[in-house]
């Protein structure tokens, strides 16, 4: 049970944080979307220093790391997620898993939303 309030309260974390990202004073005119292509690249950062910190050098707790990485990364963004999985993947020499779900999730993902504009 400690481990769900841990990630409760990460996910609280990373999603005030990813609300005050959607406030800062950034637009680009032509409606690019910089706040979420900043919040995706500050959290697959995070999410790489902490699984450095946790596993290389073992600085985290397991509980600290199940907190931050998904907890505060998830309530950020779960593209920090998705990027640590695949990356993962390739690296433990799994390259053709690895592309198949970078190219699903993100073909998948577009044909969802694609589909919701239907019903």
């Amino acid at each position: 049970m400690l481990n769900v309030f841990l990630v409760g309260i990460g996910g609280m974390v990373g999603s005030m944080l990813r609300y005050g990202v959607s406030m800062l004073p950034m637009e680009c005119g032509d409606g690019f979307p910089i706040k979420t292509l900043l919040t995706n690249i500050v959290g697959c950062f995070l999410i790489g220093i902490i699984v450095m910190l946790s596993g290389k050098y073992s600085k985290l707790s397991p509980e600290m790391t199940l907190m931050l990485k998904t907890g505060v990364c998830g309530g950020f963004t779960t593209f920090s997620t998705f990027a640590l999985e695949s990356v993962t993947l390739i690296q433990k020499g799994d390259i053709l898993s690895g592309l198949l779900y970078i190219v699903f999730s993100v073909a998948g993902g577009m044909l969802a939303v694609v589909l919701t504009q239907f019903l």
